[in-house]
């Protein structure tokens, strides 16, 4: 018997099937003029998605990677609050709904879900892409300007992804809050890029005012250590890369690493890792060398040797994003320690 299709799989699959019909270059196209809007910190006041052919061409191109990311950031904030399953869920500027997918993944079973976005032409589409999915058939797809005036249903969870980077900063400022209000907990992902993370610390000490508790990534409620201007907290997902992804970045692999910055933050009780791992590990003859973001409020370098038997192995295996240590591998080496 045949396992069952992943949710990335099928929706893949799906997306696939959405460009039917669609001739290549005209997908490529609209993918490289759409590409600089979402990228850019440009607000806009009109739906950049204009029609079904914009939609799905930036949908087969942008969904698998949107997906990847909220599902790594999701996954995190799962195994923060590991008794909780959201019961509802509103997506706030979904378009065609890859976050929803992602929460799909996540948590098994049905719930309500409501999508809210202005673009007409990206509901439509995300309804008829969820017709695949048994979980989201139900969903409801509502157009709503998003903005200071957005009225966010009461919910479990709300989600808010590659949102921010379209409004002008009292509108973020406004939706932020309004989320807060109706919701238990809060996931926003932005890009991963240095303005990306300013958004998203904007958005995180606004939610810490709310009386939220950030589960994940940080595993504090505290200050940022980063000193502005001077890095950026981000991580990676790795993407599938569809035919599309090629023709439009060129090059031959059959994969590419999503950046993205996010914040997971709940009124739940939750319990943060005791570090998370915010650089690629460097594995080094002997030893590995790991940047952490730490409970104590610092970042800090781990060096971590064949002498620590086990938990050398665990570093091996550590991949950037990553909780350290390991659940069931103790406490974390000293900074510094010898190799």
């Amino acid at each position: 018997m045949n396992a069952p299709a992943s949710a990335a799989d099928t929706l893949r699959s799906t997306l696939a099937g959405v460009l039917d019909g669609l001739p290549p270059r005209q997908a490529a196209s609209a993918v490289e003029r759409l590409i600089s809007n979402y990228r850019g910190d440009t607000p806009t006041n009109a739906p950049i998605l204009r029609d079904r052919a914009d939609v799905a061409a930036y949908a087969a191109y942008r969904m698998p990677a949107t997906f990847e990311a909220v599902r790594a950031a999701l996954e995190a904030f799962a195994d923060a609050v590991p008794q909780w399953v959201p019961g509802s869920h509103v997506d706030i500027g979904g378009g065609t709904g890859a976050a929803t997918w992602a929460v799909a993944a996540t948590w098994d079973g049905e719930r309500p879900v409501t999508v809210l976005d202005w673009a007409e032409p990206a509901l439509a589409l995300g309804r008829e892409i969820a017709g695949s999915h048994p979980a989201l058939r139900g969903a409801q797809w509502r157009r709503a300007r998003i903005g200071a005036a957005l009225e966010v249903p009461e919910t479990d969870l709300v989600t808010v992804s590659y949102v921010l980077n379209e409004l002008s900063a009292p509108d973020r400022a406004a939706l932020v809050e309004a989320a807060a209000a109706a919701a238990r907990s809060v996931v926003i992902v932005e890009a991963g890029t240095p303005a990306g993370y300013e958004r998203i610390i904007e958005a995180r000490d606004r939610l810490i005012a709310a009386g939220f508790r950030v589960a994940a990534p940080c595993p504090h409620s505290a200050a940022c250590p980063i000193v502005p201007g001077t890095d950026w907290c981000h991580f990676a997902a790795r993407v599938s890369r569809s035919s599309l992804h090629r023709q439009v970045k060129g090059g031959s692999l059959a994969y590419e690493d999503e950046k993205f910055s996010y914040v997971a933050a709940t009124r739940l009780p939750a319990e943060p890792v005791p570090a998370r791992i915010v650089r690629r590990p460097q594995i080094r003859k002997g030893q590995v060398l790991l940047d952490l973001c730490e409970a104590d409020e610092r970042l800090r370098r781990t060096t971590v040797t064949k002498r620590h038997g086990d938990l050398y192995k665990a570093a091996r295996d550590a991949e950037w994003g990553d909780a350290w240590p390991p659940p069931g591998d103790g406490q974390a080496v000293p900074s510094g320690s010898p190799g």
